[in-house]
């Protein structure tokens, strides 16, 4: 098993940034991907960035440039730096972490945090 607790989530005006932290507890040696979700309301679970064990990120279009993806070395702590942000990045933001593949789809993510909110005002 594994746990993920977020932290960092606020509110901020659009240019401004925000970093998010995600600690990861217990089995994580499992782990072979880990990755920041996000859902803003009506809409699906998005898969932002994510991070596999080697240090390879993806990066959805829409966060390219301006999201950076990173872990410590232990991985035990995931971050998730935000820059120039938009209104539309307004949601939850969700840790999550598989012992599969870094797939796109929110089903093949095994450990999920509890979220936190990210508010961007215009």
């Amino acid at each position: 098993q594994v746990q993920l607790v977020e932290s960092g989530g606020g509110s901020v005006q659009s240019g401004g940034s925000l970093r998010l932290s995600c600690a990861a507890s217990g089995s994580t040696s499992d782990t072979y991907c880990m990755a920041w979700f996000r859902q803003a309301p009506g809409k699906e679970r998005e898969k932002v960035a994510s991070i596999d064990r080697y240090g390879d990120t993806n990066y959805a279009v829409s966060v390219k440039g301006r999201f950076t993806i990173s872990q410590n070395n232990v991985r035990n702590t995931l971050y998730l730096q935000m820059n120039s942000l938009k209104p539309e990045d307004t949601a939850i933001y969700y840790c999550a972490a598989t012992t599969l593949g870094c797939a796109w789809l929110a089903n093949q993510y095994n450990y999920w945090g509890q979220g936190t909110q990210v508010t961007v005002s215009s």
